[in-house]
């Protein structure tokens, strides 16, 4: 009996430690598994961290404060457009951004030229808006984005379909505006922005007299032509492209004329003052630019001339020349007055004021002769040849014969050496004029 107790007793003992190791073995599995919960929680905290670095879209653009410019290398064969950008930063975020163009021949840029009704991009192309309407779009959508590479392109020309109502394309924008972060502030030039002209005022002994149009964008020459017109408007560009100037077939010279006037033309867009030129002689041949063998010195001190003129903010004429005449012969002189204007590059470039009479002679020629003899005859202070030049050169300053003042007998006191009466070359020139506007 007491053995069977004892059977009894050890089994209970044997079921509890049996037991008891159980539990501590599922004890121990449990804790054992305690951490994995552990990666729940920290992630929110890591979340959030990420987030406070990642979300100052500012500080990915944050770029120095200052003006920022950038423009194409050349002209486009094409086209004749060349295209630059000019930026402000303000407070390390672009305030402002201004796409515009520069014509290989110089001349209002190309913003300008469009509000100005001139390039006519929707009624010559069938465009949804004009040029400069969409070229303020593109501008609006860097402001926005404040980042140039934000833009992405639909086809190899650089047309995109990430701003509403933009056609035409715009990779040269966000380029340049790319290229113009990347060199930093350059500040703005020294120039005032605009179109700038002057000519020559006589024709030389070739019978040519030089003409410089510049364009000024962001204080910066960004165009320059340098041309010469005869009397009768023509180019001598044009002349020179055509082969009918043929400076190398005649002279021997290294190049042809218009070809060399680039050259000049290029070092002033490089160098961007005209004093930088140094000249080899009294005639004005230079050293300065390879390839040049002609006098540059009645171009650069063009372009000086005109950038201390100012920038011409009249509408520019039509390329052409443009004829006036009176009705009839006068019943007092026997004369019929007629004047011919030339325009080139929209500007007034050379001006005859004549006269004919019922032979059909010309009055300039009979005076040349000694056959008018106003001197002589009517003790004037000068020829009339002479005082018809003297109004042509006012007209060639003025650019515009309403500049001309005449008192009520046709007469004039604002032009030195001049006693005739003036008020048909006036009217007539703005007769010829009209045509041009």
């Amino acid at each position: 009996m007491t053995k069977r107790i004892a059977r009894i007793s050890i089994s209970v003992l044997l079921i509890f430690s049996l037991a008891a190791l159980m539990l501590l073995f599922t004890q121990c599995s449990k804790e054992e598994e305690a951490p994995a919960p552990a990666p729940v929680e920290e992630p929110e905290p890591q979340a959030e961290e990420q987030v406070t670095e990642e979300a100052p879209t500012v500080e990915a653009a944050d770029y120095e404060d200052g003006i920022y410019f950038a423009q194409e290398d050349g002209f486009s064969e094409k086209t004749g457009w060349k295209y630059m950008v000019t930026l402000e930063v303000e407070d390390g975020e672009i305030v402002s951004a201004e796409w515009n163009g520069a014509n290989v021949e110089g001349g209002l840029d190309k913003k300008t030229t469009d509000k100005m009704g001139m390039y006519n991009m929707v009624a010559i192309a069938g465009a949804q808006a004009e040029w400069y309407e969409q070229a303020e779009k593109a501008e609006q959508f860097l402001l926005e984005n404040q980042d140039p590479a934000a833009i992405t392109y639909s086809d190899d020309e650089g047309h995109t379909d990430d701003i509403a109502g933009v056609s035409i394309h715009v990779v040269e924008f966000f380029e340049l505006a790319e290229k113009a972060l990347a060199q930093g502030p350059s500040g703005l030039g020294p120039y005032e922005d605009g179109r700038y002209f002057a000519q020559a005022m006589e024709f030389a002994g070739s019978g040519w007299k030089s003409t410089v149009d510049l364009t000024v964008v962001s204080g910066r020459i960004v165009a320059a032509y340098w041309d010469a017109v005869n009397e009768a408007g023509e180019s001598k560009k044009t002349a020179s492209e055509e082969g009918d100037y043929g400076m190398v077939a005649n002279s021997q010279a290294q190049a042809e004329w218009h070809v060399q006037a680039q050259e000049a033309e290029k070092f002033l867009l490089e160098s961007q003052d005209p004093a930088a030129v140094t000249y080899s002689d009294d005639e004005g041949h230079t050293d300065d630019i390879a390839g040049v063998s002609i006098h540059v010195n009645d171009f650069f001190e063009l372009v000086e001339k005109a950038l201390n003129d100012g920038p011409d903010g009249k509408a520019p004429y039509k390329d052409g020349t443009y004829h006036a005449e009176a009705d009839s012969f006068s019943e007092s002189s026997g004369w019929k007055a007629t004047i011919d204007i030339a325009v080139a590059n929209g500007f007034i470039v050379a001006v005859n004021w004549n006269a004919v009479n019922e032979a059909g002679e010309n009055k300039k020629e009979v005076d040349a002769a000694g056959e008018y003899g106003m001197v002589e005859h009517g003790g004037a202070q000068s020829d009339w040849t002479v005082q018809a030049n003297l109004m042509e050169q006012r007209l060639l300053e003025t650019q515009d014969p309403a500049a001309i003042s005449y008192n009520e007998e046709g007469k004039t006191d604002a032009i030195s050496g001049v006693s005739i009466h003036v008020d048909d070359f006036v009217e007539l020139a703005a007769e010829a004029l009209a045509e041009a506007e």
